[in-house]
């Protein structure tokens, strides 16, 4: 009697867990090593500050870009919302608990703009374990995290700048990483005409 051989499963066709309850974890080691060795072949290529954080941001838009095609397929989306607000609740309720095991922990607009959103996160993971010499003045290595964000929008046809921004606060020891996301006009234009 021959054996079949067993069919597996390829990297995207494969769960994301065993209990829809569970997320998906990478060791927490493996992920700090990684991360300290793109920033350090980012630093080694910067000529300025915010020459490393463009650079941290561009990686991070190629991997918002393949993020939101592969969450799209797991979670089975077969049509996406063109509504900005349903957009980042996307991002702050499926793909942030997929990439840092938590939701972000604020999502608002601009109380002086309408093209202006901002996620918040009081730990965010790749500010953890980063400390930033004082010659860095304000770098963020949240810049990665803007690039992800500023990725699954361009994906998605939402044009926008993504920033990532320090926040300090008196009853926290830590500041809070706030990214503020600018759409550009012709999403805003978009937008009030889906809502005439």
């Amino acid at each position: 009697m021959a054996m079949r051989p067993k069919q597996s499963l390829n990297t995207v066709d494969r769960p994301i867990s065993k209990n829809r309850l569970e997320i998906p974890t990478v060791s927490l080691s493996a992920f700090a090593y990684l991360f300290s060795e793109l920033i350090q072949y980012a630093m080694d290529r910067a000529n300025s500050t915010g020459d490393l954080e463009e650079r941290l941001e561009r990686v991070g838009h190629d991997v918002g870009w393949r993020l939101l095609e592969l969450l799209s397929y797991r979670e089975k989306l077969l049509r996406r919302k063109p509504e900005i607000l349903d957009m980042l609740r996307f991002i702050h309720s499926t793909a942030w608990p997929y990439m840092f095991g938590k939701q972000a922990d604020d999502l608002q607009q601009a109380a002086q703009a309408d093209d202006e959103y901002m996620i918040s996160d009081n730990d965010l993971l790749v500010n953890r374990f980063i400390s930033v010499p004082r010659s860095y003045g304000s770098f963020n290595s949240g810049s990665l995290v803007a690039g992800i964000v500023r990725g699954m929008l361009d994906a998605a046809g939402f044009s926008a700048r993504v920033s990532a921004h320090s926040v300090e606060h008196r009853d926290r020891s830590k500041p809070t990483t706030t990214l503020l996301i600018k759409f550009d006009q012709s999403v805003m234009q978009r937008e009030a005409a889906l809502k005439k």
